[in-house]
């Protein structure tokens, strides 16, 4: 049974929270206050799904109502499948695990964090950037504990009951992070490898202003892993990608951005100062 360590409310929004976003005919996007999560499977009802993260505390109604909405009620996922273990992506998931009794799938590294054996660096609210960056010291880091639910992701590099998928380790905003890739359509869910939105910005993530960005800066201990993980992905070319924050890109778009990215990692992604760009802190 999982724990309640991350059962806080965090009043923190934005104006796209409660919106579910069609990505393809069997992905969608659903934003729940300054987080992405996503639903992978055919709408329609009993049909067999995988839900991709679990969004923030006490946003597990949200989550089963809009899940019912496209899979119909009575029909639990098949798996839940994570990016990572932060508190905004697994919030949401002790009271789910209540509701549905799924099996749980991360990267091997991410496991001592999701099995309550290790807590995640705290926070740096000294790092350069914005409001959000400044209160982040309130945001839990503590180990989550979802015992028997908890599983490895294969080391062939399947994602458990989605068929056509890969995942991807992407370390860099924690160790064990993963993203996810179809290399049929060239779908990406990055998770917080990199995102659409300075996250830092407390103005920018309430009106969800578009742009691109490494990983939120206030919880990244390691920057040289997490350049390899973005130019890693920007070498498979995506024609979409769903982040942990921010809205999808596609096309054009999303290529100009990643390159860009890519050339200016430093300037773009990097903060001019911070503890664990200093170096006083390392996860």
């Amino acid at each position: 049974m999982a724990n309640q360590e991350h059962d806080i409310f965090l009043p923190v929004t934005s104006i796209g929270s409660g919106d579910m976003e069609r990505i393809t005919d069997d992905l969608h996007c659903l934003t729940v206050q300054i987080v992405n999560l996503c639903f992978f499977g055919q709408p329609g009802d009993q049909n067999e799904w995988v839900l991709i993260d679990a969004g923030m505390p006490k946003s597990s109604h949200l989550i089963i109502e809009k899940a019912e909405e496209l899979f119909g009620k009575d029909n639990p996922p098949r798996a839940i499948i994570l990016t990572h273990g932060h508190f905004d992506h697994v919030g949401a998931l002790a009271d789910l695990l209540v509701h549905w009794d799924v099996d749980v799938y991360a990267h091997e590294l991410e496991l001592p964090y999701l099995s309550g054996k290790k807590d995640y660096p705290e926070p740096d609210p000294t790092v350069e950037g914005g409001m959000l960056a400044k209160i982040s010291k309130l945001y839990p880091n503590e180990a989550l504990d979802i015992g028997r639910n908890l599983n490895n992701l294969p080391y062939s590099g399947a994602v458990p009951q989605m068929e056509g998928w890969r995942w991807i380790h992407t370390p860099g905003h924690t160790q064990g992070h993963v993203s996810l890739f179809r290399d049929s359509d060239r779908t990406m869910i990055v998770g917080d490898a990199f995102v659409t939105v300075k996250q830092e910005s407390l103005y920018k993530v309430i009106t969800q202003k578009k742009e691109i960005s490494g990983p939120p800066r206030y919880l990244t201990p390691d920057w040289t892993a997490a350049r390899r993980s973005v130019e890693e992905l920007y070498a498979l070319r995506p024609l979409r990608a769903v982040t942990g924050h921010g809205k999808p890109m596609e096309g054009k778009e999303l290529h100009e951005s990643l390159d860009l990215l890519v050339r200016d990692f430093d300037k773009i992604a990097i903060p001019d100062y911070g503890e664990f760009v200093d170096g006083k802190r390392k996860d």
